[in-house]
């Protein structure tokens, strides 16, 4: 027997990197084969992953927060004997043998690949904060290690300094590694506690500073998503105002003619008629192959839905849209929703779209000009419905307004094609029963 070191294990859909978001072991423990023991965040989703190998936690490769390159080790097992490969992880062939039993099925998988999560046993444990050298079961004592018996238990420098940084009073926090030493987790969930606001002041004259936030994650995806849009998308906008009253009042008599417990979002009905504007107008739905010089018009709809979620923006993808039923569309919206929101999407679900709709009216805004999701050719982005004076047959009344807008690419189309399919979705919100009576 020997030691076994687990290598970050390719994550699928091109993806390089990943932020340990939570260790679920900690050095000491013992773990089975297929057992979680951590948790890591991509640029695109939380992925819980688990080890292929069974024995002793002796080191843990990096801190919470801290980002990892795939194929770099992440945890080192000892004595470990290894059901699901058959030499060392770090070698090529051991890691290859891996990767091939995830795409079997195996059981051996991240969560979204093969094996499905239901049928995978999961062993979770109580958050932990220790991890790598700060949680070594025995400690010893030396000068400049540990301090004093009545003063805070602190082995890591990084620990001191973050601690520092924040205002944080070491002495006022309860360590949770081995013997009560204090962790680098435990500082950041007591910078993070909610009621605490911490002043970042500079040391000399105690004037405030300047708070510095990594750009790493979600956030850095989308960052370089948006960046390379702007870059390479000649795009334009352009908007109008609809009157949204029939719409309202179709979603609700399609929702009292619903079997109980069935609802059919105003999300779905904004989205049947999208796929509908689409297929009069399939210049939109399409892509530049620059390389080529090329425009490629696809020949299926691939629905991305802008959603904010607590990790960030996301847009996940209901492939062949175009295909479903408006039922189908509010059943897969709503579970797509859920996931996205619990962070559970798997990467694979937030690739391959081919043109965006996107809600901005939720966070009670009227308008915007929304940035094409790089390397689609359009986004449709639909303002908050409000009451508003509107002329209806010469007279001033009050309807349900909103403001719709479309972004596109000048390369793929000119602003005619582009009005003439906001006009169109424009036009079927306004009178949706003639649209959704022929789908």
């Amino acid at each position: 027997m020997s030691d076994q070191v687990f290598l970050l294990p390719d994550l699928g859909e091109g993806l390089t990197e990943a932020d340990i978001a939570e260790w679920k072991v900690r050095v000491g423990d013992a773990v089975t084969v297929d057992q979680v023991v951590v948790e890591v965040e991509t640029a695109k989703a939380a992925v819980e992953v688990p080890i292929p190998f069974e024995g002793t936690v002796i080191c843990l490769h990096g801190d919470e927060g801290a980002t990892l390159k795939v194929g770099t080790p992440l945890i080192t097992v000892s004595g470990a004997v290894s059901t699901t490969v058959t030499a060392d992880a770090s070698t090529p062939r051991a890691y290859e043998q891996y990767r091939a039993e995830e795409r079997a099925g195996s059981g051996n998988v991240l969560i979204g690949y093969g094996t499905s999560e239901e049928t995978r046993p999961r062993r979770r444990r109580a958050r932990r904060g220790a991890s790598g050298d700060e949680a070594a079961p025995s400690v010893p004592a030396s000068p400049g290690m540990l301090s004093t018996p009545s003063a805070p238990r602190v082995i890591s420098p990084v620990v001191r300094a973050l601690a520092r940084e924040h205002n944080l009073d070491l002495s006022a926090l309860l360590g949770t590694g081995p013997g009560g030493i204090i962790s680098r987790a435990d500082v950041e969930r007591a910078r993070t506690a909610p009621g605490t606001e911490h002043v970042e002041t500079d040391d000399r004259r105690g004037e405030p500073r300047e708070l510095r936030i990594p750009i790493k994650g979600l956030r850095k995806a989308v960052a370089d998503k948006l960046s390379t849009s702007r870059r390479e998308i000649p795009d334009a906008t352009t908007w109008v105002d609809v009157d949204a009253t029939a719409l309202v009042a179709a979603r609700r008599a399609i929702d009292a003619a619903l079997p109980d417990g069935e609802k059919i979002t105003l999300m779905a009905l904004l989205a049947r008629l999208t796929i509908a504007a689409l297929a009069q107008y399939p210049d939109l739905n399409s892509t530049v192959d620059d390389e080529q010089n090329e425009i490629v018009r696809f020949g299926h709809v691939h629905l991305g839905i802008a959603a904010q979620t607590p990790r960030g923006l996301v847009v996940p993808v209901i492939e062949h849209a175009d295909s479903c039923s408006t039922a189908e569309l509010a059943r897969q919206l709503r579970e797509t929703t859920v996931l996205a929101r619990d962070g559970k999407l798997p990467p694979v679900r937030l690739t391959g779209g081919t043109f965006t709709l996107n809600n901005y009216g939720v966070f009670g805004v009227d308008g915007s000009t929304p940035i094409i999701n790089h390397p689609e050719a359009a986004i449709l982005g639909v303002g908050r419905i409000i009451d508003r004076p509107w002329v209806v047959d010469g007279e001033l009344t009050i309807r349900k307004i909103a403001q719709i807008s479309l972004s596109f690419d000048h390369r793929v189309c000119d602003g005619g094609t582009a009005g003439g399919f906001l006009r169109l979705f424009g036009d079927y919100i306004e009178n949706p029963i003639t649209v959704l009576g022929r789908l």
